[in-house]
């Protein structure tokens, strides 16, 4: 299988999507949900709906088999009118366990919701590039694959099959990939960033190329004959997409991967700095420095310093909001 920078960013910051819940509506209704600092989504299996985001000047209308992502802590209401009063989610779903939730007769609606969690440290490098609300319409090209999703997870949270949990658990995670592959199609209206460069088949070739082999020493000769483009062409056409140089981006890479060496592997810093293609330590601590903001041995100091209390308030969170929210 060819390399594929996409999936390295989803890996490194350990997107994981989860459904924690849904709920039925008839008549008229409204539910307020909180902001978090999460990545949550939604979907629309049954109906309609008007979305009400924080900071957006306008509702927006979701018919069945529309998905919306919201990247930014906002708080949103649903609601079959956005003229009707809401109800606060947080009471509407308190309870231990309680995941699923009725209001009127719940014949005329059905939705499912759930976040994405991501790691403490690196999620930033996803997060931080989405915008704060994506609506994918079920007449989007996804349609097709949108619908069997929703489908199939309605079915397995329904009859309840052996491997249920983990069917579910994987059926999400492929809906979250969906959305972000829907996002990718609007690539030209992207403000320049690492999520439009992995969208533009122009340098598609070069990120493919430095992802597969982040410890060369790439020239940025090599990068652009690799896109069939001259050196300058190249460097103007990546730099207008992805924010940055070619070679700062290979940079900005490495130093990612850097933090994960740093953090999971407990390995020499001399040791991840060859891995990387650095012939000194020095010349790696550097370049750590200049982007990470402190050494690389500060860096592992601070992370085994703050790890322990860090990761009990994350999973402790996650808990909470599994058992309080959809």
């Amino acid at each position: 299988m060819s390399i594929d920078p996409f999936s390295d960013v989803l890996k490194l910051t350990n997107a994981e999507a989860a459904v924690t819940g849904g709920f039925t509506a008839g008549g008229p209704w409204a539910i307020r949900f909180p902001g978090r600092d999460k990545i949550k989504f939604f979907a629309v299996v049954k109906g309609s709906c008007w979305a009400t985001v924080e900071g957006e000047a306008e509702p927006i209308h979701f018919e069945t088999g529309d998905v919306g992502l919201l990247a930014k802590r906002r708080s949103f209401v649903l609601a079959s009118d956005p003229s009707v009063e809401a109800v606060d989610a947080m009471e509407l779903f308190s309870g231990k366990g309680r995941t699923m939730a009725t209001l009127g007769d719940g014949s005329d609606f059905a939705h499912i919701g759930g976040h994405v969690m991501l790691d403490p440290t690196r999620g930033g490098l996803l997060a931080d590039i989405l915008p704060t609300w994506i609506h994918t319409r079920a007449a989007s090209p996804q349609a097709t694959v949108f619908r069997w999703l929703l489908d199939r997870l309605i079915e397995e949270r329904d009859v309840g099959q052996p491997g249920a949990q983990l069917a579910s658990a994987q059926l999400t995670q492929l809906l979250f990939i969906e959305i972000l592959r829907s996002h990718l199609n609007t690539s030209s209206l992207m403000p320049a960033g690492w999520l439009r460069a992995l969208a533009d088949p122009r340098v598609a070739p070069a990120l493919r190329l430095m992802h597969g082999d982040p410890a060369r020493a790439w020239h940025l000769e090599d990068l652009a004959k690799s896109c069939a483009m001259s050196r300058t062409s190249f460097a103007s056409h990546f730099k207008t997409v992805a924010g940055v140089a070619p070679l700062t981006y290979l940079t900005e890479w490495r130093m990612h991967l850097a933090q994960r060496a740093l953090r999971e592997e407990r390995t020499a810093v001399a040791s991840v700095a060859r891995s990387l293609g650095y012939t000194s330590e020095s010349a790696f601590s550097n370049a750590f420095k200049r982007i990470k903001g402190s050494s690389p041995t500060a860096y592992r100091s601070a992370l085994l310093a703050s790890n322990g209390d860090a990761s009990k308030e994350f999973h402790a969170s996650e808990l909470s909001d599994a058992s309080s929210e959809p």
